[in-house]
C-alpha cells in the first residue's frame, strides 16, 4: 500500500459514523455537505486503489476518482440510481471501468503508428468486483492502522514490530534484531495489535452495507 493510503487522516475515518444506506439518504439533501464529505472520504481511497490496480499511475487514478465521484453525485441526485436493482459498488465500478478504459485507449492511440494494438483488456463482472473487494480490505486495514496509531497507547515499537512481522512478512528473528526485542516480544506485539485491529475493522466493515 502506498504512503497516500497510509497517511489517511484519522479524522476522516472517525467521521464515518453511519452506514452507506444512511449516507445515500443524506445525499438527497442538497444542503447536507457533511454527508457528501463523509461519502467522499469513504469511497475515494478505494476508487483510487482500484484504478491503480487496473494499471493507472497515481495521478491518473486520482483524476478517475474525482470524475467517478462527480458523476455518481450528479446521477444519484438526478434519480438515475435505483439501489433495489443493483449494488452501489457495481454502479461505481462501471463508471471507474469506463474512465480507466478511456485513459488507456487515449494512451494506446498515440502508439498506433508503431503498430501496437489499441484493444483494451479490463476485468469486468465478478472479476472486477473481486479487485474492488481486495483493494477495499487493504484500504480499510491502513485506515484502521492509522486510527490505532493515533488513538491507542501502544508504543511505536509495538506497532512497528507488527508491521514488519505481519505486513512485510519478515521473520520474527529479523524483526527482533532490528528493533532490539526478543522473539516473544514480537509475537506479543502481533497479538496485541491484531486484537485491537479486529475491533476497529469490525466497526468499519459494519458501515459498508453497499453489497
Amino acid at each position: 500500500m502506498d504512503n497516500n493510503h497510509e497517511s489517511l487522516s484519522v479524522e476522516a475515518t472517525k467521521q464515518q459514523l453511519v452506514t452507506t444506506t444512511a449516507l445515500l439518504s443524506g445525499l438527497l439533501d442538497a444542503d447536507n455537505q457533511k454527508v457528501w464529505v463523509e461519502f467522499d472520504a469513504r469511497y475515494r481511497p478505494m476508487i483510487e486503489a482500484v484504478a491503480v490496480k487496473l494499471g493507472l499511475i497515481e495521478a491518473d487514478a486520482a483524476d478517475v476518482a474525482q470524475e467517478t465521484l462527480t458523476r455518481f453525485f450528479r446521477e444519484y441526485r438526478a434519480g438515475k440510481y435505483d439501489r433495489s436493482r443493483g449494488r452501489l459498488r457495481s454502479w461505481i465500478l462501471a463508471i471507474v471501468r469506463y474512465r480507466v478504459a478511456d485513459i488507456k485507449r487515449a494512451r494506446l492511440a498515440r502508439r498506433e503508428t508503431r503498430g501496437e494494438s489499441a484493444i483494451i483488456h479490463l476485468p469486468d463482472g465478478e472479476e472486477l468486483e473481486a479487485v474492488w473487494e481486495s483493494e477495499r480490505r487493504r484500504v480499510l486495514l491502513w485506515q484502521a492502522l492509522s486510527e490505532l496509531r493515533e488513538s491507542s497507547q501502544l508504543s511505536d515499537r509495538t506497532m512497528r514490530a507488527f508491521e514488519l512481522y505481519v505486513l512485510q512478512e519478515r521473520s520474527a528473528e529479523d524483526v527482533a534484531e532490528e528493533l532490539n526485542l526478543t522473539r516473544h516480544d514480537v509475537y506479543m506485539a502481533k497479538n496485541r495489535v491484531a486484537e485491537r485491529l479486529r475491533e476497529i475493522l469490525k466497526r468499519m466493515e459494519e458501515l459498508f452495507d453497499d453489497g
